[in-house]
């Protein structure tokens, strides 16, 4: 029997497969067509301080690779997760991983210090990268002097484990990494969507409401590939690989360039049992490559140095 456990600083995974944030609701949307407790976790939709109406319409649409969301955060703001959302993911018997957003830093640690309070959460995922809001995502995201005074702060409230979410829209998803790292953070996830657009040639208009939304999907997969190569080699803290995956050899790619664990996200859309799928056919493969525990994977890319471009 394989030994998918995986650990993310000291949080103990039964395996590397969890669901990313705004692509699983609160879980209880998909526990009709996935077995939650087969997931190495879930990561909720992101919660605000308060309730999110989100972006005007259209916000999502299918383009060639992937699609284009431009959701806005919507959420039902923190109280009501605590009343309505919570009590089914303490159920799930699986990890639950928080996802927070905020117009500010006190937005931020206002959410955190609330659910600090509540039983069943095992980490918090601080999204500083969203595209689709006009304050806060990627404002802070794309600075690593406010990555750095984000995390610092939100750090005071909290002792589960902190997950900081990085942007790939940056020139260095490094110095992003770093400065999270100084700033408290024990886990990364990498990486967020793009920045795109689609343009309706006839009414020559663009397609989405905020004109701009992120990009996910298949296509992203190479991108998400690099920049967690590229953080890897920055620090040493575990990472989360986000991007693209569809299948259990997607999640052996992204273990291998030095991801822990990994965010199914986009495929979700497509097939809503996809990441118990995953989970299983990743059992199968490591049975066929005669690999004993998968942990032993990350990070084990073979490679000449002279070929790196990340030093």
């Amino acid at each position: 029997m394989v030994d998918l456990s995986i650990t993310l600083a000291g949080l103990k995974l039964k395996n590397p497969v969890l669901t990313a944030s705004g692509t699983f609701g609160y879980a209880e949307e998909y526990a009709d067509f996935v077995n939650l407790s087969r997931l190495g976790g879930v990561v909720t939709k992101s919660i605000t301080k308060e309730p999110r109406a989100g972006n005007p319409p259209l916000r999502v649409t299918e383009v060639p690779g992937g699609m284009l969301n431009s959701i806005g955060l919507a959420n039902v703001g923190v109280e009501a997760f605590v009343k309505d959302k919570l009590p089914f993911l303490r159920k799930t018997r699986t990890r639950v991983i928080v996802n927070i957003a905020g117009n500010s830093v006190e937005d931020y640690a206002a959410v955190v210090a609330r659910l600090d309070q509540e039983e069943g959460i095992d980490a918090y995922e601080i999204n500083l990268s969203c595209p689709n809001v006009k304050e806060g995502g990627l404002t802070f995201g794309k600075n690593p002097a406010e990555v750095f005074r984000m995390t610092q702060h939100i750090r005071l409230h909290t002792k589960r484990p902190l997950i900081v979410k990085l942007t790939p829209n940056v020139t260095s998803i490094g110095d992003l990494a770093q400065a999270a790292v100084d700033g408290g953070a024990d886990i990364l996830s990498a990486i967020n969507t793009v920045v795109g657009m689609a343009v309706d040639v006839k009414t020559r208009k663009p397609i989405l409401g905020k004109i701009t939304g992120g990009f996910s999907g298949p296509a992203l997969k190479s991108i998400a590939l690099a920049k967690v190569f590229e953080v890897a080699r920055r620090v040493t803290v575990p990472i989360i690989g986000v991007g693209g995956i569809f299948s259990a050899e997607d999640v052996l790619e992204f273990l291998l360039v030095g991801a822990h664990a990994v965010q199914i996200g986009t495929a979700n859309f497509i097939d809503p049992a996809v990441s118990e799928t995953i989970v299983n056919d990743l059992q199968t493969l490591c049975e066929d490559q005669g690999i004993e525990a998968v942990k032993d994977l990350i990070g084990r890319l073979e490679i000449q140095e002279r070929a790196v471009l990340f030093g």
